[in-house]
């Protein structure tokens, strides 16, 4: 159970920080004045998947921990997770830098889907709580580098 609420801890604590930095966000006057994607989801969208996404999230670290002999390597791929998604926030929304958010949502969408191959072996149809993370990220990039193309 300790492993559980650790994990929702983090997971919620960077959702958390993250949403501190981005500020008055999607509906941020710069935000809402970019040229966005025709597939972009209205704002309501991003905080309801994001709170999915991290229960989904926690459950998947949660069972994968006792999985895992190398806790160490573990932990560091959790990390750089971590503050890959804590980052992009105010690089794309507080610094308005859209080319670096750009850069580390690709390498966060990197990351979770290497999550999701090497761990799919220890835990097999438990892989599959990792999925909206990764869906997410890869349309969650995809908005990112339209606006880094079309602005």
């Amino acid at each position: 159970m300790l492993k559980w609420i650790i994990f929702f801890v983090l997971n919620f604590g960077a959702l958390g920080l993250g949403g501190f930095f981005t500020g008055d966000g999607v509906i941020s006057a710069w935000y809402t004045n970019l040229n966005q994607a025709p597939w972009t989801p209205p704002g309501w969208v991003f905080g309801a998947a994001w709170t999915i996404i991290m229960l989904c999230f926690t459950a998947y670290m949660a069972f994968l921990w006792p999985a895992v002999k190398d806790k160490k390597t573990l932990i560091g791929i959790f990390a750089i997770q971590w503050i890959l998604n804590v980052v992009w926030n105010p690089l794309f929304f507080y610094f308005q830098n859209i080319w670096l958010g750009l850069i580390v949502i690709v390498s966060l969408t990197l990351l979770v889907g290497y999550f999701l191959f090497k761990f799919k072996s220890q835990l097999k149809l438990k892989t599959l709580l990792i999925f909206p993370y990764f869906l997410w990220l890869i349309i969650a990039t995809s908005l990112n580098l339209y606006i880094f193309a079309m602005n």
